[in-house]
């Protein structure tokens, strides 16, 4: 069944209205008709199952028949801190990521961030990646959109660290002599259990961190946090890590 996100006032106690480019998708792609459900959610938390009562060009009416129970939300409100990768590498840590459960996306620049970072361009990427962000969030059943940020710069994101509970650098030395990540997110979770922590996760560039950022970053509260014994790919080093933050959650149980 067809999943749309709605803004509030688009949804009121009894009834939804479908504008712009999801209704267009609905009535002319779809194909749909009066009659005909659809699942609306306005982002924050209330999903309703919607029947269809008029189709036109630019909007589509529909009478909420029910309201839907149940999340497909992770427990852990998870951020992904990804230094900008070349090319359209960021969409698929986003697209993928949200699909994992990630809560939010946080671009960063840092020392060997490759990428020519243009602010007049990046306003037009911001709205691309919030785009697949909405796209991925309906495919996956989501009940809000993960926020993506706008980019940020190094010093701005350590800035950020205290606002959560548990902030993990992914640092490749840790992953060959560390602990690694394992015993720090189970120490993590059993102290919080029954809670719904808030988790940045901080990826690094194509040419990983250098030395002085780890130290900045541990210095200002991040816990190293080693991804295994093999080298990551920036892209691969983001999903990676959230999926083992959603299984500790209990995403797959337990």
């Amino acid at each position: 069944m067809q999943r749309y996100f709605v803004q509030p006032e688009q949804m009121t106690e009894d009834s939804v209205t479908l504008t712009g480019e999801d209704a267009r998708h609905l009535g002319s792609v779809m194909r749909a008709k009066p009659g005909d459900e659809f699942i609306a959610c306005d982002g924050s938390g209330r999903d309703v199952l919607a029947k269809i009562s008029a189709v036109g060009k630019e909007a589509v009416l529909a009478a909420i028949v029910q309201v839907l129970t149940g999340s497909a939300e992770m427990a852990w409100r998870v951020t992904v801190a990804q230094s900008l990768p070349k090319g359209d590498k960021l969409e698929t840590v986003i697209q993928k990521g949200t699909e994992a459960g990630a809560f939010a996306f946080q671009p960063f620049l840092s020392r060997r961030t490759v990428v020519q970072y243009d602010e007049r361009k990046e306003a037009k990427r911001l709205d691309r990646w919030r785009k697949i962000a909405k796209e991925a969030a309906e495919q996956s059943h989501r009940s809000r959109i993960p926020e993506i940020r706008p980019v940020c710069g190094w010093k701005a994101l350590i800035g950020q660290f205290s606002s959560y509970d548990l902030v993990l650098f992914c640092y490749e030395e840790e992953g060959r002599t560390g602990q690694g990540l394992r015993p720090t997110l189970a120490d993590f979770h059993g102290k919080t259990k029954g809670q719904s922590p808030s988790v940045l996760l901080v990826v690094g560039p194509e040419g990983g961190f250098a030395q002085e950022e780890a130290e900045e970053a541990q210095a200002a509260g991040a816990v190293p946090a080693g991804l295994g014994k093999r080298i990551l790919r920036t892209e691969t080093a983001a999903l990676y890590a959230l999926a083992c933050l959603a299984y500790e959650a209990g995403e797959m149980g337990g």
